[in-house]
């Protein structure tokens, strides 16, 4: 392994050893705290330009497993770990991270201390600029100083072009906004025939299709950046056929319905989080990733009511509509990696269809 070099855009730098791909790379540093599903969650498209830090201190003691995608293409912009174990210990010959990153041109770099980056990243209160690089001079920083990281994440990663998961059951139109697989596993696991389309897809080009209800993906991003056709979209969906949101989804649900969303001092990305069903006052655990949340100050109670909240921040993690068969949470309930104990939404998502096409 060859010397790198993780520099902060205040000027601190972290020496380490690379692994990957040899390139230069520039994004947010954020921190994700799961013990495992280091795969799942680096294909994940809602680290599209950003530098994941690991505090697991061993990533890669199992290999690269081909069910594990949450997408085929990455847009990670950089791996950082404390300790890279490049041999992969299952019974089953895999590929290694070191050479998936090289294969997907992604730099990493090990041997070096994440506990300390990501007290960093704590005390900032707000992810940091960062590079990845093999010699932190002057010329580094400047080149990190002159970055400008785009805020049109969800272009760049959202499918331009629609494409069919087919299945025998209900008919779901999926708009992708940075879509992980998970999604579209667990609608297979209920047999529906999936349609998943472009993120600034119209309500008219929706209905067209004749669905029986709507998914609005992940993704990754601000979602304040979003065009405001998309929230027309979501305003119009909501009144014609029943509609699931998720992630980045949520947060532009709620924006469509009056609410507005506020950045995570630091993001959550991490396993097990404790998430309160308000209702029932039941305590459930879910993988989440993201940095913003719906301010619950400002929801509208004539349209909308909080269902979920987080119990670590009291951040809002669910939202359901008054009027319509719409609701929405903040959290992955596909896991991937993750606890799977939320995924029951899925199916509350499929019998509120079934009870809207009862009442017909």
């Amino acid at each position: 392994m060859t010397a790198r070099y993780l520099i902060f855009e205040d000027g601190t730098t972290f020496a380490g050893e690379g692994f990957g791909a040899p390139a230069v790379t520039f994004g947010e540093v954020v921190f994700n705290t799961s013990m495992t599903g280091y795969q799942e969650i680096i294909t994940n498209q809602i680290y599209d330009n950003q530098i994941l830090v690991f505090a697991q201190p061993n990533i890669g003691s199992y290999g690269i497993q081909r069910n594990n995608y949450e997408t085929i293409v990455p847009t990670i912009k950089g791996v950082v770990v404390r300790s890279l174990s490049n041999v992969a210990t299952n019974n089953v010959r895999r590929m290694t991270l070191d050479q998936y990153l090289k294969q997907m041109n992604i730099p990493g770099i090990t041997n070096v201390d994440t506990r300390a980056i990501i007290h960093k990243l704590r005390d900032a209160g707000k992810p940091l600029k960062g590079s990845i690089v093999p010699v932190p001079d002057d010329h580094a920083f400047d080149q990190l100083h002159a970055t400008v990281l785009t805020n049109q994440q969800v272009a760049q990663v959202a499918t331009p072009k629609p494409y069919p998961n087919p299945g025998v059951g209900l008919s779901i139109v999926v708009v992708d906004f940075g879509l992980k697989n998970g999604i579209l596993r667990e609608l297979s696991r209920r047999k529906c025939n999936v349609t998943v389309l472009p993120y600034n897809v119209t309500a008219d080009e929706i209905l067209r299709l004749d669905p029986d209800g709507v998914v609005l993906s992940s993704g990754p991003g601000n979602p304040n950046s979003i065009k405001k056709s998309v929230l027309e979209m979501i305003r119009t969906i909501q009144t014609k056929v029943p509609l699931f949101a998720i992630g980045l989804g949520h947060e532009l649900f709620g924006i469509a319905n009056g609410a507005k969303v506020v950045r995570y001092p630091v993001e959550h990305h991490g396993m097990n989080h404790p998430i309160r069903e308000i209702i029932t006052d039941h305590i459930v655990y879910a993988s989440q990733g993201g940095g913003y949340a719906v301010d619950p100050q400002t929801v509208d109670r004539t349209k909308l009511f909080i269902t979920y909240t987080d119990m670590i921040d009291n951040s809002t993690q669910g939202l359901r509509h008054r009027q319509y068969p719409a609701f929405s949470v903040q959290f992955f309930p596909d896991g991937a990696p993750g606890p799977d104990e939320t995924d029951g939404l899925f199916d509350e998502f499929l019998d509120m269809i079934r009870r809207k096409e009862a009442r017909r």
